[in-house]
């Protein structure tokens, strides 16, 4: 067979010669079998995978039998927390060597020396990360300046061992690492849809295993406030008795914190005010700008706001805050404080007669002047202040830090301003762009829309439709909108105030069945971005070594291709094959396309709860066998002329599941939402046939040239924010990422 162009993805092409019954069950998925199959046998000579890169990496490419015990020689004291990261490095060790079997048990254990050379506590904002680790035939050696490095040499410990068709092996390696920014985040919203315990344990697992340091928890918005309160009982009392628990209690946040902790990871809670406040209003009305609170409009939920001129308001949060403190040991309290509604506070007489007095401009002056109230409330009690950075308004108490959403010039603002900054408007996950748009994407990248343009111009293909070059981030920064100029660069002073960065999860069309799927492995490749050295981070890299990672997290405990699978027998119990060839080659729309409540709130219409029951809530952004067929056919027409069956037996497989696809849908009403989508894979798909010389039908080229221009405006009409606010999307949601092949074949076929 040919070759595949991308290491440790060989099995995709080999599984196109395969005849697959795709339109009846299987026990294992055509599409999943593409992605996910274990690794082939590897050479003596395969450099290790490691993902994030770590700073200097020396390896031979040879690895050693893994013996069946580990011997762990603690050459500096054995405290409880490094005694359990041991005991889950064990515990993974043994998940990941089960296929194959463990090594002789008779031989020799391998000796692992952990040494460090200070004790000191984690999680905290200060810890040492940096370690040294040396492997060897017989033993392995960790190094590091504090216990928290211990912890990072062991995750990448675990990444240097593969199954080859000996056995398990351990790959010889001398490594100097150590992270390029202090915080490296991930927040998940709870409050949109409430994600149980368990499921963010496993993300803790996760977070741990890519070295991530920071949870960021979204605990309260208008849909709900999710931590049991004793002062205000009523937050999270629900007004039917039967439903089941949506929020967590006391006991289960210190449970998380400790879990946390022993990973080496922060908590940091975010408890939004004076906005998104419709959940703390509803259980206390008193408190809100707008009496009586309008519970009939959906669109209520994102609007209502406080009144930050009642003192009882004021009383509120800080009370709520100090007592939601003394759960979350970390330094760090998020205080929100992003997109108040401005006519919240301007159409309430009193409140406008108050500002008036005050001499307050506009309700900026009024929420900075709130934010502050705060602020110093927490300054005093020994925590540090963090909000979204529109309460750079405001006069912050010292050490204040700021999360940089609406863009760069945001970003300008706080770091200018001298403030910690955090950045994570360019690492929106819900925003759903694939891996690589993101990780292109440096922190300290100052072009504005960067990661929408990098997504548009990896799907699209020639001849597409660009979007605007320098398209807002959501929602978007004014100042942009008005002003393309680009920005200038980040000085160096002011980089020095960029702590890190955050990939960030909002839950509006996420539940919990879809958690793991939208969130990994792009995270891992953010991990990576936010950890390695800046010039290591080169997109071309990512996608083999992304594939490895994806496979171990899953095998490790994460649920992201499990959750995919459960959802489509869900919508087509026992007929899922057709489906699932049809998603190896979709992505759902982009940029808040599918989040139709945002679009209804935008376009002034009646808001209403959407239903996560369509392929488009399945699909993932990224598509391993589609980016394979791309690449494969960028090398076939520089001149790898064996690729070309290979080619032929992928677009064979996507021409022919349309019909397939037709009959399930016609068992399966939840699968209609697709049947655009299968026909236009279809079609793409004879036309790229066509263009490698299989079947010419008369007029083939037309016929061609109308699939691309359908696939490329599609994509296009989700390219940025701005653009999905005004364009129509495809039916279903959803978009082609065969385009990019189909149209380098179309251009190398011109007459």
């Amino acid at each position: 067979m040919t070759r595949s162009l991308l290491p440790g993805m060989a099995c995709l092409s080999l599984l196109c010669l395969l005849p697959l019954p795709y339109a009846h069950a299987q026990s294992t998925p055509p599409y999943a079998q593409m992605d996910t199959l274990p690794p082939a046998p590897m050479s003596a000579a395969t450099p290790p995978v490691l993902m994030p890169t770590p700073s200097t990496l020396r390896s031979s490419g040879e690895a050693f039998p893994l013996p069946s015990r580990l011997d762990i020689h603690w050459d500096s004291p054995a405290t409880p927390a490094l005694r359990q990261a041991v005991q889950r490095l064990e515990q993974r060790l043994a998940v990941l060597t089960a296929p194959q079997g463990t090594g002789n048990a008779q031989s020799a254990p391998y000796t692992v020396h952990i040494h460090y050379r200070q004790d000191a506590p984690f999680p905290r904002p200060a810890m040492r990360e940096e370690y040294d680790l040396r492997t060897s035939a017989t033993e392995a050696r960790l190094d590091a300046q504090e216990p928290a490095g211990i912890l990072r040499a062991l995750a990448t410990l675990l990444q240097l061992v593969r199954i080859e068709a000996s056995g398990p092996v351990i790959a010889q390696a001398s490594i100097t690492d150590s992270p390029r920014f202090v915080w490296r985040g991930l927040m998940i919203d709870t409050s949109r849809h409430f994600m149980p315990l368990p499921a963010l344990l496993r993300q803790l697992d996760a977070m741990e295993m890519v070295k991530l340091n920071v949870l960021h928890l979204h605990l309260s918005d208008g849909a709900a406030f999710r931590v049991e309160s004793r002062l205000y009982p009523l937050l999270t009392r629900s007004s039917n008795p039967d439903s089941p628990r949506d929020y967590y209690t006391q006991d289960e946040i210190r449970q998380l914190v400790r879990a946390a902790a022993e990973r080496g990871i922060r908590v940091v809670p975010e408890f939004d005010t004076p906005g998104h406040t419709f959940a703390i209003l509803r259980a206390y009305p008193a408190l809100a700008a707008q009496r009586p609170l309008n519970k009939t409009d959906r669109a209520e939920i994102n609007r209502a706001a406080m009144d930050p001129t009642n003192p009882a308001t004021l009383l509120f949060v800080n009370r709520l805050y100090t007592e939601m403190a003394r759960l979350f040991p970390d330094p760090v309290f998020h205080i929100g404080g992003d997109e108040v509604v401005a006519r919240q506070w301007l159409q309430n007489p009193r409140i406008a007669a108050y500002m008036k007095q005050h001499k307050l401009a506009d309700t900026a002056a009024l929420q900075a002047g709130f934010s502050r109230q705060v602020g110093m409330a927490l300054h005093a009690r020994g925590k540090t202040v963090m909000g979204w950075d529109e309460i750079l308004a405001a006069d912050l108490p010292p050490g204040t830090l700021i999360q940089s959403w609406r863009g760069p010039a945001h970003t300008l603002d706080a770091t200018r301003a001298g403030y910690g900054t955090v950045i994570s408007g360019s690492y929106y996950l819900d925003r759903l762009l694939p891996a690589r748009a993101y990780y292109e994407t440096d922190p300290l990248d100052t072009r504005k829309g960067a990661a929408e343009a990098a997504a548009a111009a990896q799907t699209t293909g020639p001849g597409g439709t660009a979007p605007a070059p320098h398209a807002p981030t959501a929602p978007p920064d004014t100042r942009q909108a008005a002003d393309d100029t680009p920005l200038p660069p980040l000085s160096t002073e002011q980089a020095a105030h960029v702590l890190g960065a955050e990939a960030v999860l909002w839950t509006e069309v996420i539940n919990e069945n879809m958690l793991d799927a939208r969130l990994w492995p792009r995270t891992a490749a953010l991990a990576e971005r936010f950890w390695s050295p800046a010039a290591q981070c080169r997109g071309e890299t990512l996608a083999p070594r992304l594939a490895v990672m994806r496979d171990r997290l899953d095998l490790l405990g994460l649920r992201a291709t499990q959750q995919t699978l459960a959802g489509l027998e869900r919508m087509a119990p026992g007929e899922t094959g057709a489906a699932q060839i049809l998603l190896s080659a979709v992505s759902p729309v982009r940029n808040y396309a599918h989040n139709h409540e945002f679009l209804q709130i935008r376009h002034k219409e009646t808001a209403t709860e959407q239903p996560l029951d369509t392929l488009a809530d399945i699909a993932m952004p990224d598509t391993p066998l589609a980016d394979l067929f791309n690449a494969e056919v960028a090398a076939f027409i520089a001149g790898e002329t064996a690729l070309k069956p290979d080619l032929i037996r992928m677009l064979t497989l996507w021409a022919e599941n349309d019909e397939a696809f037709q009959r399930a849908a016609a068992h399966h009403p939840a699968l209609t939402t697709g049947l655009a989508a299968s026909a236009e894979l279809a079609a793409l798909a004879r036309a790229g046939l066509a263009a490698l010389g299989q079947g010419r039908p008369p007029g083939w080229r037309e016929q061609a040239r109308a699939a691309l221009d359908t696939a490329q405006a599609d994509i296009a009409a989700s390219a940025s924010i701005h653009v999905v606010t005004h364009a129509r999307q495809p039916t279903g949601d959803l978009i082609q990422r065969i385009t990019p092949g189909i149209a380098l074949l179309a251009e190398q076929d011109r007459p």
